[in-house]
């Protein structure tokens, strides 16, 4: 494509990124919203340079994909949990199944740090980490399979998917979701209701409760994990 009509497209696509950043809400402090349109820019440029029209895809479709990953990609790369931290992730999520498995309910606290032979300050540094991660997606948090790219904020947040179908789909997984969350212990849902849905701050929740941030970060990332747990029983029984 030549240069002028290049930059044209680019122009006239440059709604659509700001609709992908304002959807996805990313919660990173190191990123403003103008640094992500300029990600988004160069997914879009991405998507004017590989889109094959013989495919019968819609360019806004094809747009609309490529500015995304670009963004999610980039906030991916910039995110600062190490491997030993995805492991420990991992380690909880493996002791969790047995332990459900063996005593056919969810295990306490202090049963997963027996378990796993760590300290109470271990298991709040997983929950910590599990909060870190959120920042960026929770696919790998909430949903057993890698390839699925569910993102709780998109779920609940992203209105901006340019086709029917996927709305419907986000329209199924926020029934999923609601339901789900409807099974947590009452200041869990508080807590993700705050959020997700009343968009505030962890600054701002940690107010309302009277807690330090970072205690508000753990209970956070407990919240999550048992949101996973009970997003799964919810697909079970449908």
């Amino acid at each position: 494509m030549e240069e002028n009509l290049r930059n044209e497209t680019v122009v006239q696509y440059m709604p659509l990124i700001h609709k992908v950043v304002h959807g996805l809400k990313i919660n990173n402090k190191d990123y403003e919203h103008d640094d992500l349109v300029n990600i988004g820019v160069f997914g879009l440029m991405k998507a004017i340079d590989k889109y094959d029209a013989s495919l019968n895809v819609p360019f806004i479709n094809y747009a609309y994909m490529r500015i995304k990953g670009a963004i999610i990609d980039e906030i991916r790369k910039s995110s600062r949990v190490s491997r030993s931290k995805i492991k420990a992730v991992n380690n909880y999520y493996d002791a969790v199944s047995t332990l459900q498995q063996k005593l056919l309910r969810t295990p306490t606290d202090k049963e997963l740090c027996r378990h796993l032979g760590i300290t109470d300050t271990d298991l709040k540094k997983v929950y910590e980490t599990v909060h870190q991660l959120s920042d960026v997606s929770l696919d790998s948090i909430l949903f057993e399979d890698s390839s699925n790219e569910t993102n709780l904020m998109e779920v609940m947040a992203d209105d901006s998917a340019p086709d029917a179908e996927s709305k419907l789909i986000k329209e199924e997984q926020l029934s999923y979701m609601k339901t789900a969350i409807t099974q947590l212990p009452e200041r869990d849902q508080q807590i993700l209701q705050l959020i997700y849905f009343e968009e505030l701050s962890m600054k701002e929740v940690a107010y309302i409760y009277d807690i330090s941030t970072p205690r508000v970060s753990q209970i956070h990332g407990k919240a999550l994990l048992k949101l996973r747990e009970s997003l799964g029983k919810v697909y079970d029984n449908d």
